[in-house]
């Protein structure tokens, strides 16, 4: 017999608020991932551990469909790997928190570590896309010299052929 573990969230009683909460199923359904895949980007810290009701059932929010969502999207649009994606997501999160408790009222060099962490984590974010431009980039390139070369095979039988009927 397996021993569930309990404390990778904490566990909390059904929501009583306006927010509604999601079983894992819900969630598959609603994003188009396996159950399998939700624990999986879990595991990997690609979403937060869910809160848990008595029983043991994951309990997620709106905030965390969105967010796979969004790995979903990076990873079948974008073509990234899941590190990728964590590094992307993560920075999000920190820039969220950043403009939560960004106050116009602050220090000046306050106000400053908040801007330049926003655009340390930008940077990062637009580096990993630079690199998978320059990788689809390349793809392109070397297709597109097959092409040619396709194209140049092509006319040569053309005009081949047309010298064999001619001639």
């Amino acid at each position: 017999m397996t021993q569930k573990r309990t404390t990778a969230a904490p566990t909390i009683e059904p929501p009583s608020d306006d927010q509604a909460y999601l079983q894992i199923g819900e969630v598959a359904e609603r994003t188009g991932v396996t159950q399998r895949t939700l624990r999986f980007y879990e595991e990997k810290g690609l979403l937060k551990p869910p809160s848990r009701l008595e029983g043991g059932f994951r309990l997620y929010s709106e905030d965390d469909v969105r967010r796979v969502e969004q790995i979903r999207q990076l990873q079948t649009l974008l073509g990234f790997t899941l590190a990728d994606i964590k590094e992307m997501v993560e920075a999000e999160e920190i820039k969220t928190q950043i403009r939560a408790e960004y106050r116009r009222d602050a220090e000046i060099p306050e106000r400053r570590a908040k801007i330049a962490k926003a655009t340390e984590v930008t940077e990062r974010q637009v580096a990993v896309i630079d690199h998978k431009l320059q990788a689809l980039g390349e793809m392109k390139a070397d297709l597109e010299r097959k092409l040619t070369q396709y194209r140049t095979w092509t006319h040569a039988l053309d005009e081949l052929e047309a010298a064999q009927k001619s001639g």
